[in-house]
This record gives C-alpha cells, structure tokens and sequence, in this order.
C-alpha cells in the first residue's frame, strides 16, 4: 500500500431519523475500494454503532465531530490527497464549500457544481437553461415574506428549511394561519439560510434516479416509482424498481432530464435526482450531488456495488474501464419498504407526511410487483392476509378510489367493515358491507373488534392536516395489536395485489445471486457489469 496517498471519508456523523445507516453503507464500501486501489483510508465519523467506525473497516479511524475545525485540523496532520463529502448525506456535503475555501481538495462532484444544486436560485436558473419543468416556488426569511410567495403561487404550499436532511421541519401547508405557525419552526431550523416554498403537486407520483457520473460518461443505476404519492418523504416510501405504472415515454424524459442535468453540473461520483409527475409532465422537485439512501438497495437489486465504483470514479478512473456502460433493466421486480418504529412510541400516529419517520428498510425481490410487494410487506413485519375481515375508514378525496379496493377485497372473499361515510359510498356501488358505529356513538365499534382479533386489515387514510381523535386511537390501536395496515389509497391498492398475488402462487426463495444471473449469466458478480 502506498503509504504517501491518503484520502479522507467523511461519514454520516450521529444517527438519527433521516441520517439513514445506507449512508454508512456507502462509506464502507468507499473504504474498501480505496483499499483495493493500495490507497490510505482514512474515516472520519463519530458513531459508535456504525460499520464505518469498526476497527477494521478503514486503514484509521477519527471519532471526531463532523465540524469544519475538527476536520481542518485532521487535514492539516493527515495531508491527503482528497476528501470525499458525498457518502455521508447531508452532513458533509454541507461542509464541501467551507473545506474548498480552506484550500481543501474535495474528491469527485465539486464545490461549485453542490451549491448549484443546493442553492435555490442557481438551482432554478439551471433548470430554465435546460428547459426542465420545476414546480413553482419562491424563497422566504420570515412569514412576510412567505405570505407573499405562497400568494403568488397558491396553496397547497410545501415549506421546508434548507441543507437539512430527512425533511426536518418539512410541512404541507393549506392557509395562512398554518403557515404562520411552520414558518416559526422552519425559521429556527434552516438559521442563516432561507425558508423554501414550493407548490405542492398533489397525487402526483413520485420518482427517485440514482445514476453514477465520472465526468464524461454517466449511467443509470436505478430508476424507482414511489407507491405513495408526492407529500411522504422519500426515506419513508414505499419504492418498486423498476417503475411499475409510468410509461415509457415518461421514463424516457426522466432518463433525458437525469443526464442533462448530470453533464451540466459534471457529476463525478454519485447522484440523486428526485422528480414528480403529473398530468403526465415531469417536474423536477430536487438534484443531490451525492449518495441516496436508496444506493443501498439499487446496488442489490442490480448486482452492482455503485458506492464502490463511484469511489473509484472519485480517483480518476472511468466507467468504460470498470464495466459499467449502461442502464440495466431488470427481468423481475424489486421493492424497498420501510421499517417505522411506532410499537415503541405508543399513543403516536402513524400518519406518514414530509418528514422522515423510518428507522429501516427491508427488500423484496420477485418476479411480479404483487409478490415482491408481499415479501417486502412481511420482512418489514406486516403479515398480509388471505382471508378475514377488514376495516375501511377513508376521507372524501379517498372514498372514490377506495370502491375498487373494497370490490376486489370481496372478490377474494373477504368480509368488509366501515364507518358510515364509506359505507354509504361502498354500497352504492353494490358492495356488501357491514356499518360500524363512531367510537363515541356505541358498541361493538372498531376499537372492541381489534381487541377481540376480528379484524385482519385496517384501511385508514386521514380526514386531514389534522386528524380527528376517533382515527388517531383506530390507529394506535392497529399498532398495539400488530394489525396489518396502510393509511394511504396508493399503499391500499399495492396492498391487494400483494394479497392477490398471494393467493393465487406460493411465495419461492431465491438468493440475490440467482436473480442477478438473469441480468448477466457469465459475470453476474464480475467487472461486467453491463
């Protein structure tokens, strides 16, 4: 090993919600490339539970703060030939500018091309240039200024601090009189930067592009449709790769707009790209110059360690050398599902909104999306099932989509319980149903039901931004007796398809390396990656 050549990893700092441990993931394996290519790995990171941070991961190890005069000082002692800042999240990437001023060499994507992206206005006059459509949005310092904006472009309004991760202080504002009230919260949050406000494009389907960069050459890794709509953070959703209801005509604008964007911001590395659709146009909500929390599951589901490659792109080698030259499509379906820790937190609602929530994510791979749906289902602890009772309960917006739900639910032979609204609506379109009271207007209702294990699902979807008391405990209570559930329409009908597809085949087990030798027999674990 050359003991001249150092580089610096900067990890993900502590761990919390939104600091996702994929992070660290992508720091070990930035490790082991380095190792691979006779290079001094040197991690900064300060997290006692991380693989980052165990004694044989990295050539040396700092368990200091991730600040700019912790990690100046380790420079100035180390002197490395670089620093890579985008595998750790938000954290590092916030500390590329302060480190290049300082005369630092930072590794890969460069300074100016991550404050583009994270700038808001250079961000914008990028997108103008190249013609992409953007949701219409302003930037804010106070409610004055807010008030003006959410003005211009209407309500619903998203408004979010920026350089934060896991959507910290994120919320879907509907009137003045709430905005008021989140301006206070994003305001402490985002501290010298401005408040971002955005037109939220409601039912809009969600995409995330993972796609690796050296400069010249850019691919692909993985295109994912989320199953919720726009409005749940990503670290949050549900994801099937490849996308299961766009067409190709949307995903092929999606793959223009990701390169476009990719060659004019000269992506060395990794980068995430996060886009909405609607009325089938596509907006672009946000580029992060870095590593995602779905790198990860990309890399499994497509047999190809990206995280270690873009490493290796970081110090100088090209894409065409390492045998990764092109998109691949996969032949069977992957889903990633997140994991919440609400059985922990009784008495919490589990309605999932803008800020991250998750604690982990779990895969399901199979041949169709109904059975990867399945297995992601029960490896994150929700055990679908084939037959019983279950309870509908869902708001206005919800009730008309709802109807196809409730029918194939009694096609498959189960029994079906609501509260009077979506009854009426359920049995005007001829579905058999049996009505329950509110919780306050007499007994049996759902409450005694779920305690006495009659009830197998829950569909719950919130009346609105604020919840009525009658759902908040429906919901407490699937979390107290481990009912299965979902609390959106999207999730709802995955739902059913995943049992569905249950009922019809048995679930099989197959190793990651099997479905890999679909994509590539002769190297499925190789350097041909393509």
């Amino acid at each position: 090993m050359d003991g001249d050549k150092k580089v610096i990893i900067l990890g993900g700092g502590p761990n919390r919600i939104g600091q996702g441990i994929e992070f660290d993931y992508c720091c070990c394996h930035a490790s082991y490339a380095l190792r691979e290519e006779g290079i001094v790995s040197i991690m900064v990171n300060c997290n006692p539970e991380t693989v980052s941070t165990d004694y044989d991961t990295s050539d040396r190890l700092y368990f200091e703060p991730l600040t700019l005069e912790d990690i100046l000082n380790i420079v100035e002692w180390e002197k490395p030939i670089g620093i890579i800042v985008q595998f750790g999240g938000q954290t590092p990437l916030n500390l590329a500018i302060p480190l290049r001023n300082r005369g630092v060499n930072i590794l890969g994507t460069t300074a100016e091309s991550i404050d583009i992206a994270e700038n808001r206005e250079r961000f914008k006059q990028l997108l103008d240039k190249l013609g992409l459509l953007q949701p219409d949005n302003g930037t804010a310092f106070d409610f004055e200024e807010a008030k003006k904006v959410a003005k211009r472009i209407g309500y619903p309004v998203l408004v979010r601090p920026s350089y934060v991760l896991g959507g910290r202080a994120m919320e879907i504002v509907y009137d003045e009189e709430t905005l008021e009230k989140f301006i206070k919260s994003a305001t402490e949050v985002s501290g010298e930067h401005p408040i971002l406000i955005d037109k939220f494009l409601e039912d809009a389907i969600e995409v995330d592009v993972d796609m690796i960069g050296d400069g010249e050459t850019f691919i692909i890794g993985g295109i994912m449709e989320h199953i919720e709509y726009a409005g749940i953070h990503s670290g949050d959703s549900a994801m099937v790769l490849p996308p299961y209801s766009l067409s190709e005509s949307i995903l092929n604008q999606i793959r223009e707009a990701t390169y476009m964007m990719a060659r004019e911001l000269n992506i060395k590395g990794l980068m995430n790209v996060q886009y909405a659709v609607k009325e089938n146009k596509v907006y672009v909500l946000e580029v992060n110059p870095r590593a995602s929390r779905t790198i990860p599951f990309v890399s499994k589901a497509i047999g190809v360690p990206l995280a270690k490659l873009a490493t290796k792109v970081l110090l100088g080698k090209e894409l065409k050398n390492l045998g990764f030259t092109k998109e691949i499509i996969l032949p069977y379906t992957a889903v990633k599902e997140s994991v919440f820790p609400f059985n922990r937190f009784p008495g919490v609602d589990i309605i999932l909104g803008p800020e991250m929530k998750s604690t982990g994510e779990v895969m399901g791979i199979d041949s169709d999306f109904g059975c990867a749906y399945i297995k992601s289902q029960l490896a994150a602890g929700q055990n679908l099932p084939k037959k019983g009772n279950v309870f509908i309960s869902v708001c206005d917006r919800d009730k008309r989509a709802v109807v196809f739900i409730a029918k194939k639910l009694r096609d498959l032979g189960f029994c079906i319980y609501a509260t009077q609204g979506t009854a009426q609506v359920l049995e005007k379109n001829g579905i058999k149903v049996k009505v329950l009271p509110k919780i306050a207007e007499g007994r049996p209702n759902i409450l005694d039901l779920i305690k006495d294990g009659r009830i197998q699902l829950v569909i719950n979807t919130p009346s609105g931004r604020i919840p009525r008391k009658d759902e908040i405990k429906i919901r407490s209570h699937v979390i107290l007796y481990n009912i299965p559930y979902t609390t959106t329409i999207s999730g709802a009908q995955a739902t059913v398809n995943g049992i569905e597809a249950m009922l019809k085949r048995e679930l099989k087990v197959k190793s990651l390396q099997e479905h890999h030798r679909l994509i590539n027999p002769k190297s499925y674990y190789g350097k041909n990656y393509s």
